[in-house]
């Protein structure tokens, strides 16, 4: 991997209700299988002639879009995913298996980006969206398939390809699956720190938060973002405090999770901070309560005041599960009544021929799939195997290419992994 970048960074667009989470991929498709050399050895067969398989191609890494995951934090320390490789073929023209294909699961919204050259190749927004981000190599062929009428015998088969190795940027832009409303001081901060890797600061004064926090909870097969939302007081609706600025980052959750204190310092009932949490979630936006929503209540381990709905503690982690399995499951049932929106993919033409360029050393080099492939063959010094390369290279023009560019007889010609003379009297 370069280790420069010779594009500028696009700039991550940020706001406080939504924020980017970015990974790097290292996606490697499967090797192919080399194909076989082999000859049929029967009793009473006098030479029955090659009967090497072919090798099996190597399998893909294919992104998922899947609504169940809400982050990339799977990549962060481990970026790389490699599919199978292919198996090699055997005797009695036995081909060998396909590798088995990578399914790798990113969320809904994930955008794709070349790592490089920053150009987007393919943003998947619904779920069951994918995309190939690695090829399998092709498996190699054996030696039976290169018996002729002149060449009744092949000693030699093919090596397979290598797979496609890339690296990516993802990007996903994390909407708030379920946001944590409730008054300064109601334990916000302290719940979101126990339910996910987000570390708020956290004191025992009012306002202490001032942005939102967001935190990917992972609770069994389900995974949600939860955000602290700073606190909010009544009038915050007509602005009192910094009611708008706070109640906006409210707009986007898609599940409304009611915090009420069970231990408040101004005495107000849990009952009281539901009315006006709800009255002033009303009055900024009315279909603000038409949102799933859960009420709980904080601070149970000190309680001051009897709670009938689910009672939390942050400390003693009492009732956790349960609001997790609770949420997880209003974040799902919300998800699936969303409208898809339309994705988009890149589709780039695979590249066909070659190019002949100099490598640092002065060397020779032949750039290029087809060129790769043709030089593929598991045993240059095999006479045989070394004349097939040659008439491949001929006919794609290799040949006359390298005179045009000035190869001088004698030259090293790198052409994948081989490397050869270039010889101009040939």
């Amino acid at each position: 991997m370069p280790s420069g970048r010779p594009y500028p960074e696009p700039v991550a667009e940020r706001s406080p209700s939504v924020f980017v989470d970015e990974a790097r991929l290292c996606a490697r498709g499967g090797d192919g299988g080399a194909g076989c050399v082999s000859f049929r050895r029967e009793a009473h067969v006098p030479r029955g002639g090659p009967d090497g398989g072919d090798g099996g191609r190597g399998g893909d890494v294919i992104l998922v879009a899947d609504r169940n995951v809400a982050s990339l934090l799977s990549f962060r320390d481990h970026p790389h995913r490699r599919a199978g490789s292919g198996r090699h073929g055997s005797s009695k023209l036995r081909h060998g298996a396909r590798g088995a294909d990578l399914e790798v699961r990113v969320p809904e919204g994930t955008t794709v980006r070349d790592l490089h050259r920053g150009e987007i190749l393919a943003d998947l927004v619904r779920h069951g969206d994918r995309w190939v981000a690695a090829r399998g190599g092709r498996g190699g062929r054996g030696n039976a398939r290169f018996a002729t009428n002149a060449r009744r015998a092949p000693t030699f088969a093919e090596q397979g390809e290598y797979g496609e190795e890339r690296w990516l940027r993802l990007e996903v832009r994390l909407m708030a699956d379920a946001a944590l409303v409730g008054f300064p001081n109601a334990g916000k901060s302290t719940l979101i720190a126990a339910l996910s890797a987000a570390r708020p600061k956290v004191a025992a004064y009012p306002f202490t938060t001032l942005e939102p926090h967001l935190g990917v909870v992972r609770f069994g097969e389900h995974e949600f973002v939860l955000a602290d939302i700073p606190g909010l007081i009544e009038g915050a609706a007509e602005g009192r405090g910094l009611g708008h600025r706070f109640l906006r980052h409210i707009e986007r959750a898609r599940v409304l999770v009611l915090l009420c204190d069970l231990a408040p310092a101004d005495d107000r009932p849990p009952q009281a901070q539901e009315r006006v949490l709800l009255r002033e979630l009303e009055r900024y936006r009315p279909d603000l309560l038409d949102r799933p929503r859960l009420v709980v209540g904080t601070k149970a381990d000190v309680a001051r005041y009897p709670f009938d709905g689910l009672a939390v503690s942050a400390v003693t982690r009492q009732g956790l599960d349960v609001l997790c399995g609770r949420i997880a499951e209003l974040v799902e049932a919300a998800r699936a009544e969303e409208p898809e929106p339309e994705p988009y993919v890149l589709l780039t033409p695979t590249p066909e021929g070659f190019r002949v360029e100099r490598d640092p050393d002065g060397a020779w080099r032949v750039a290029g799939r087809a060129a790769e492939r043709a030089v593929a063959l598991a045993d240059l010094t095999n006479p045989e195997a070394l004349a097939v390369v040659h008439r491949r290279l001929r006919r794609m023009g290799v040949e006359r290419a390298l005179a045009r560019a000035g190869a001088r007889h004698g030259e090293v010609v790198r052409i994948g992994h081989v490397e050869l003379t270039y010889d101009d009297e040939t």
